[in-house]
């Protein structure tokens, strides 16, 4: 299922953010992990996923660098950092809080662990 650019728009970061929770990523290997995560529904092509880091790290949410693979190949590697942590935490509860209001509007079909 294709969802609404602007829906995914408002996700698309907490969801970058839970992920680099789990440790850095180089940008392909973050996108990939997002949509084996999230069982292939959520996908984020590089045309939207490097714009986000970007935003999240001019933010100071993220933090990347440059680092050269065994291959010889750079990468630049994405971490989470504490004021990612906190803005993550915050997203988080406020996610739990809508799915929370969702439930009682549709009858309780939708579930966030």
């Amino acid at each position: 299922m294709k969802f609404e650019s602007q829906l995914l728009k408002g996700v698309a970061p907490v969801v970058v953010l839970e992920i680099l929770s789990g440790g850095q990523m180089y940008g392909y290997e973050l996108s990939q992990a997002i949509e084996q995560r999230s069982g292939e529904i959520l996908t984020l092509g590089k045309g939207t996923l490097y714009p986000l880091l970007y935003n999240l790290e001019a933010k100071k949410l993220v933090q990347g660098k440059w680092e050269t693979a065994g291959s010889g190949r750079k990468r630049r590697y994405y971490s989470i950092t504490g004021s990612g942590k906190d803005e993550l935490a915050k997203q988080k509860a406020q996610l739990k809080e809508l799915t929370t209001g969702l439930n009682l509007v549709f009858g309780g079909a939708i579930a966030l662990a």
